[in-house]
């Protein structure tokens, strides 16, 4: 009706001047190749929800008629996405035919470069760890730890027993601020890193897609997918050690700032005159300095190591404990102001200094509840040395699942 009227000398003007919808319009053969798309990711995030599932279950499930779910469950087989398998061995099958994802359609890598150690990991579709290796860089600085990884990337392929063409992509974790608007890494004390484009040079060996990422960002991103912050929609992963830094999660995502420098609190003592750095190196000044004016006997001495300081505290030493209590105030000093401001649920203590919950944990608690009218809970992490490369495999993992779906052949017709 609207042609007709389209062409009628008495049709009004509002009419006449309508622009010619059915150009913007999908074509017929468009609109069933997109039921086809969606129906096969329906059935997909069933079973990576729920599998092993049948197709009579999956049809139940999701609303979708039998000849519809088997079209597009063969179009999943036929990519390499979902397999057959053994019935639920919890149930009866009735002759049913079960069906899974294939967990290593694709392998993320997950890399964290620190001051000295380079650690890495490879993890299939499910999140399962299929390899992990930490080697140590003698001479640490940026072009040795990109041939580190390259060589890296080799061993930890070599034992998954897997292609190295099933690495979807790759995620490394540095110790400063990744300037996503030019790719540079900034605010670093690695050497040879600061304003280099890392990523760049990563991919170049690597002849993979390559996200840098701050690594304490991807610690949060570890505690939140498997660690103590799971569920936890607000919190920050505060990290003490040889240095000092916050990864923010709000509303369930990464918050990284402006210019992706959020959470670095080797900023949040400018302008004031007390020393307050929480870190590993005034630490041991700390307990130098308290040391001199100690008359009484302590196991401390010099160069007062972190852990030994600790360790002395554990055994009683008073000496110790003064120091892990005024360390525990410093700390309690750098959260409140995160508290304050995003109202965090959660703060998840890290690091080498951080981890040490049994000393630390109770003075913390005690302060903020002083300080603050809604302290926030402080859990220590539970997963240590591995919350960063956990936040690689967890970023390299989501990026995953949607490209193997998105890049499978039939996808190519949408």
């Amino acid at each position: 009706m609207l042609g007709r009227l389209s062409q009628a000398k008495a049709s009004p003007i509002w009419l006449r001047s309508l622009p010619k919808m059915t150009r913007q319009l999908p074509t017929p053969s468009a609109t069933p190749r997109l039921l086809k798309h969606l129906n096969e990711q329906t059935v997909l995030d069933l079973l990576r929800a729920d599998a092993p599932i049948s197709r009579a279950e999956i049809s139940r499930r999701v609303g979708i008629s039998k000849p519809t779910v088997s079209l597009a469950l063969q179009s999943l087989l036929d990519a390499g996405l979902v397999r057959e398998v053994d019935h639920d061995p919890g149930g009866p099958s009735y002759g049913a035919v079960f069906f899974e994802p294939v967990p290593d359609a694709a392998l993320v890598l997950g890399l964290d470069l620190g001051a000295r150690f380079l650690r890495g990991a490879i993890c299939d579709l499910r999140g399962e760890i299929r390899a992990r290796q930490d080697v140590e860089i003698a001479d640490p600085d940026a072009a040795s730890a990109v041939v580190a990884i390259e060589a890296l990337r080799t061993s930890l392929v070599s034992a998954t027993g897997l292609s190295g063409e099933l690495l979807d992509g790759v995620v490394v974790g540095v110790p400063g601020v990744f300037d996503r608007a030019n790719g540079l890494v900034r605010l670093t004390s690695f050497p040879g890193l600061d304003g280099m484009a890392f990523g760049a040079a990563v991919e170049s060996v690597l002849g993979r897609p390559v996200e840098v990422e701050n690594d304490i960002n991807l610690a949060a991103l570890g505690e939140q997918w498997v660690g103590v912050a799971q569920g936890v929609d607000d919190f920050a992963f505060l990290s003490v050690g040889t240095g000092l830094g916050a990864g923010l999660v709000l509303r369930g995502e990464l918050h990284r700032g402006h210019h992706g420098a959020a959470g670095e609190l080797d900023f949040f003592a400018a302008g004031i005159d007390q020393d307050i750095d929480p870190c590993a190196g005034a630490l041991s000044q700390l307990a130098a300095r308290l040391a001199k004016q100690w008359d009484g006997n302590s196991l401390l001495e010099a160069p007062f190591d972190p852990r030994a300081i600790f360790g002395a505290a554990r055994s009683g030493d008073s000496l110790a404990r003064q120091v892990v209590e005024e360390e525990a105030r410093r700390i309690a000093l750098h959260i409140a102001p995160l508290a304050a401001v995003a109202d965090t649920a959660l703060v998840v203590l890290g690091g080498g200094i951080g981890t040490n919950g049994d000393l630390l944990l109770a003075p913390v608690r005690r302060l903020l509840a002083e300080w603050l009218s809604y302290p926030p809970q402080v859990e220590v992490s539970t997963l240590g040395d591995a919350a960063v490369l956990s936040g690689a495999l967890a970023v390299g993992r989501r990026a995953a699942l949607d490209n193997v779906f998105t890049r499978r052949p039939s996808a190519a017709a949408i």
